[in-house]
């Protein structure tokens, strides 16, 4: 006799799967509750595996795990005009809601749009439009509850920029190795900021430089 044959499985016939007949169902209520149930979950897992259960499951263990499922980097995606743009999350402080700057006395580096308050402190505001050379206009207008301009805090050795967009994704994470090349018709000012391209929600999302735009954040400064 086999091992399955010994397993009484009187739940589906006079249990709570069947005709609830059962003399121990109205002291236990349900048939987990019952020793029989236990005894049987017990003989279930003590009975033998078959060679093709465990080569099957040796199989399955054996396979690479899929290029896709290694999300081993992660950015907040914004938008500036029509463009959506990303940087890594370690750069990001926190989201601030828009503020005016206020312009810098004898100050026009590029990109430098002023100083704007954020928590009580004043922070340099950086335009990123103007920096990489979009239009900071949007051609077909968003809308919806969650669509508006905000102040994205960011830090680059030790110091902080503002950064004003005009709506705000979240964070998506992502393989590295899914990252395109920018296409060629990308202006070429903005494709010298960067590193390449990936694709998200149906979305085309420009992965921004982040030690280059560091470095132009810090020369706005000086």
């Amino acid at each position: 006799m086999t091992l399955e044959h010994t397993i009484i499985d009187c739940w589906n016939r006079i249990g709570i799967r069947g005709d609830h007949s059962c003399a121990r169902l109205q002291q236990h209520i349900h048939c987990r509750n019952c020793s029989v149930y236990g005894e049987a979950a017990q003989l279930n897992l003590q009975r033998a595996v078959g060679d093709g259960y465990q080569r099957d499951w040796a199989e399955h263990f054996r396979q690479p795990p899929a290029s896709d499922a290694k999300h081993d980097s992660s950015s907040l995606v914004f938008r500036i005009g029509d463009e959506w743009l990303a940087l890594p999350t370690s750069m990001f402080v926190l989201v601030a809601p828009q503020a005016m700057p206020h312009k810098l006395p004898h100050r026009s580096a590029r990109g430098l749009a002023g100083i704007v308050n954020v928590g009580g402190k004043l922070v340099p505001c950086i335009a990123l439009a103007d920096l990489l050379g979009v239009s900071s206009e949007q051609s077909t207008p968003r809308s919806g509850r969650h669509t508006f301009a905000r102040l994205l805090l960011v830090q680059w050795e030790q110091q902080s920029y503002a950064l004003p967009v005009a709506d705000l994704h979240g964070i998506v994470r992502y393989a590295s190795a899914s990252v395109r090349a920018p296409a060629a018709t990308i202006n070429k000012g903005l494709q010298r900021y960067l590193t390449g391209v990936i694709e998200q929600d149906g979305m085309m999302i420009g992965c921004l430089d982040a030690g280059l735009l560091g470095h132009q954040f810090a020369r706005s400064l000086r």
